[in-house]
């Protein structure tokens, strides 16, 4: 998603992908509560085999076995993978959109620090359950224009939020350039931390990453030097 943080413009076929959350199957029809689990099992299992195969070397028989179904349940509700993906791709934006939407203000003193933590902490959440999809899309796996675009919509709001609150602070000379660089590192420090390539405890690695991101891009005084 080389175009990661520049949304575009909106378009008919990109509202249709965000409608609904279901499949192409499943959305000409009305899900009752047995219907809205099996779907839920599909996508869990979705998201468990793309994490451990990768998006390209998933195979529906993957998902069905890990959902404990079978293929013609599998297309009562997706017409393919690339449906499966495209479903994840919509919940997994909805959670982005109200992350970007419940960013408060971020200035250099304790307040500031507070709430870049608390954003930290609930993107690495969002992370631990949608990294594949998150993968998939900056990597550029997906090959599907729609899924793509919200992706980059839902990272674009992410980074105009967070680009507003650099401004305010003054503590950054090109906002654009500088929003681009904590976005790439939020990302990937979330991957490291999400697939347990660090080992520590949550907290202790979200306030280090908060400190480093609120000295480095919103201006906050570093640590006193040791006077010896």
């Amino acid at each position: 998603m080389a175009e990661a943080y520049t949304a575009p413009p909106d378009d008919e076929s990109a509202e249709r992908a965000g409608d609904s959350r279901a499949g192409t199957p499943a959305q000409q029809r009305e899900l009752r509560a047995q219907g809205r689990r099996t779907m839920q099992r599909l996508l869990d299992a979705g998201l468990e085999v793309f994490s451990t195969r990768g998006y390209h070397a998933t195979r529906v028989d993957d998902v069905v076995r890990v959902a404990k179904t079978s293929h013609g349940t599998f297309y009562l509700y997706f017409a393919n993978k690339e449906d499966l993906l495209r479903a994840l791709a919509v919940d997994c934006a909805a959670h982005l959109t109200e992350l970007s939407e419940g960013i408060g203000p971020i200035d250099s003193g304790p307040a500031g620090f507070a709430e870049l933590r608390r954003f930290l902490g609930a993107f690495l959440e969002v992370y631990r359950r949608y990294g594949p999809v998150i993968r998939a899309w900056m990597e550029g796996q997906v090959g599907d224009t729609d899924v793509d675009r919200l992706g980059i919509k839902a990272f674009s709001a992410i980074s105009e939020e967070l680009a507003a609150r650099m401004r305010t602070a003054g503590a950054v000379g090109d906002d654009a350039v500088a929003v681009t660089a904590l976005m790439a590192m939020i990302e990937r420090f979330s991957y490291v931390v999400a697939s347990r390539r660090m080992v520590g405890d949550d907290d202790a690695v979200i306030d280090t990453l908060a400190h480093i991101v609120h000295r480095g891009f919103f201006g906050a005084p570093g640590a006193a030097p040791d006077a010896g």
